[in-house]
C-alpha cells in the first residue's frame, strides 16, 4: 500500500477525500458567495456523493447544516498562478495529502472538459449527461466565469452558450430546467430554452446545471436602470415593454402548467405571517413594524382574490431580465435558492412577480442620491400599464393583493441584507416603513 502523499487524485477517490478535504473547506465554503451559512460556523461537513468525472477533477456533494452543496474540485500537485484565485488549498493530511485543491469551475482546462461531458450525453456513476437533441453544441468554445454577484456560479462558452452549475441541491427538478424546457415547447420566445444539462440519481434525484443559449450583447435589467438613473434618461418606455414581456411569460406558464384555485389566500397569508415572524426575530430593527405589516396579509382573505394561481418566475427583479435589441427576455426561473423546491414548483398568484419587479424599481431609484421616488413611481406605473396591455387584467387594480406581496417581499429583503449585505439594509427598511401604514 503506497503512502497517502503519493495517492494520485484518481486513487484517491477510492479513499475517503473528506480527511483531507474538512478543514479546507470549511474555511472556503463561508467565504463564497453561494454560500447560505454565513451566519453559522460550518460545524460538520458530511460527504454524500463523491464522483470523478474525469483525472484531476472531482464532484462532491457535501451536506453543511441544513444544506446540501455542489462542489467541483481541481486536484493537482503543482497549480498554476493564474489560478490563484481559484485555490482552495494545500492538503496536509489523508489521501489527498501534499496535494493543491482548487475550484474547477475556474479552470478553463476543467469548464472544456466539463463541457465536452454535456456535448456527449452518457454516465458518470450517478452523474447523467443529457442534451436536447434540437441543438449542437460545437467543440472547443473558450470558456469565461462570469463574475456578477449570484446563487450559483455560471460559465459562458464562446459567447455561444452559458452553463449554470446550482451549488444548493435539493431533491427534485430544478425550475430552471423544467420551466424553460417546458415554455420552449409553448413557443414562447421570450426564455432561452435549454440545450443540455446534467442530474445526479444519488443521494436523490436532482438537476446539477443547464446550458442554455447565451444571449450576445444583452444587458441586464437593473444595469439598463441605474444607466437611465446616472444620466437623468426616462425609463418608463423600457419598463412597459418589460411589463408586457413579463405578461407573455405568464400566460405561456398558464398554458404549460396546471393552474391553482382563487381560495389560497387564507393559508398564503398565514405562511407570509410565518416569514414574517421568523424575520423579525433575526432583524430586531423589523420588530416595530410587525402589527402594522400583518395588516397586509389580511388582503389575501378578504379582497378580490385576482387572477388564479399558476406557475411563475418566483424571484423576479431588474437582474432576472435581460435586453436583446429591442426585446426583453426573462431568466433564472430558479426562484429564491433559501425556499424549498416544492414550495418554488408549486402555484402562485402572478402578484408574487409583479410585487418583485416594483420592489426592484424601488432598489433601483435608491442606488442615487438624492433619492428619485418619482423615478420608480414612473417605471411602476407603466410596467403595470404595460401588464395589462398583455395580461387582459390591471394590476394597478389589485391594490390590496400588491401591498400583501410587495409587503412579503421587502420582509425576505431585510432578511437577506442584514445577513448579506447591511449596508443596504435601509433601503427595504424605508419600503417597510411604508408598508406597515395601512393602505401603504
Amino acid at each position: 500500500m503506497p503512502k497517502t502523499a503519493s495517492l494520485s487524485p484518481r486513487q484517491a477517490v477510492v479513499a475517503d477525500p473528506m480527511a483531507s478535504l474538512d478543514g479546507l473547506l470549511r474555511e472556503w465554503l463561508p467565504r463564497q458567495r453561494w454560500f447560505a451559512g454565513k451566519d453559522r460556523p460550518v460545524t460538520e461537513l458530511g460527504l454524500l456523493s463523491l464522483t470523478e468525472v474525469f483525472p484531476g477533477c472531482l464532484h462532491l456533494l457535501v451536506q453543511a447544516g441544513p444544506d446540501c452543496y455542489q462542489l467541483l474540485l481541481g486536484v493537482r500537485e503543482h497549480v498554476s498562478p493564474r489560478l490563484g484565485r481559484a485555490l482552495i488549498g494545500r492538503a496536509e493530511t489523508g489521501p489527498l495529502a501534499g496535494l493543491t485543491v482548487y475550484d474547477a469551475l475556474q479552470d478553463p482546462r476543467s469548464a472544456q472538459l466539463l463541457l465536452e461531458r454535456l456535448r456527449c450525453p452518457g454516465r458518470s456513476g450517478p452523474l447523467l449527461f443529457e442534451a436536447a437533441p434540437s441543438m449542437a453544441v460545437p467543440s472547443g468554445l473558450v470558456p469565461r466565469v462570469l463574475e456578477a454577484e449570484q446563487s450559483n456560479s455560471s460559465l459562458v462558452y464562446g459567447e455561444e452558450f452559458i452553463l449554470k452549475v446550482f451549488r444548493r441541491i435539493q431533491p427534485g427538478v430544478n425550475p430552471d430546467l423544467e420551466v424553460p424546457g417546458a415554455l420552449a415547447g409553448e413557443g414562447c420566445r421570450r426564455v432561452p430554452a435549454p440545450v443540455a444539462w446534467f442530474r445526479t440519481t444519488y443521494p436523490h434525484e436532482a438537476t446539477l446545471g443547464v446550458l442554455q443559449p447565451f444571449l450576445r450583447g444583452a444587458s441586464d435589467g437593473w444595469t439598463l436602470a441605474l444607466r437611465a438613473l446616472a444620466t437623468g434618461d426616462d425609463f418608463a418606455a423600457q419598463a412597459r415593454e418589460l411589463g408586457r414581456a413579463t405578461a407573455e411569460v405568464h400566460l405561456a406558464l398558464g398554458a404549460a402548467f396546471p393552474t391553482g384555485t382563487h381560495d389560497e389566500g387564507a393559508r398564503t397569508a398565514a405562511a407570509m405571517a410565518e416569514r414574517l415572524d421568523a424575520a423579525a426575530q433575526a432583524v430586531p430593527a423589523l420588530r416595530p413594524y410587525v402589527p402594522g405589516l400583518r395588516t397586509a396579509f389580511g388582503a389575501l382573505v378578504s379582497c378580490d382574490p385576482g387572477p388564479p394561481a399558476q406557475r411563475v418566475h418566483g424571484d423576479l427583479h431588474l437582474g432576472q431580465v435581460l435586453r436583446a435589441g429591442r426585446d426583453w427576455f426573462v431568466i433564472d426561473f430558479e426562484g429564491e435558492p433559501s425556499r424549498p423546491l416544492a414550495e418554488r414548483r408549486g402555484t402562485q398568484s402572478p402578484v408574487r412577480d409583479i410585487a418583485g419587479m416594483l420592489r426592484s424599481f424601488d432598489y433601483a431609484a435608491r442606488q442615487r442620491r438624492p433619492w428619485r421616488p418619482e423615478w420608480a413611481r414612473r417605471c411602476r406605473e407603466a410596467y403595470c400599464a404595460g401588464y395589462a396591455d398583455r395580461a387582459g387584467w390591471d394590476p394597478r387594480k389589485k391594490h390590496g393583493l400588491l401591498r400583501a406581496y410587495e409587503t412579503d417581499r421587502a420582509v425576505y429583503e431585510v432578511l437577506y441584507e442584514a445577513r448579506h449585505r447591511p449596508d443596504w439594509l435601509p433601503v427595504p427598511m424605508a419600503a417597510i416603513e411604508r408598508l406597515a401604514v395601512r393602505g401603504g
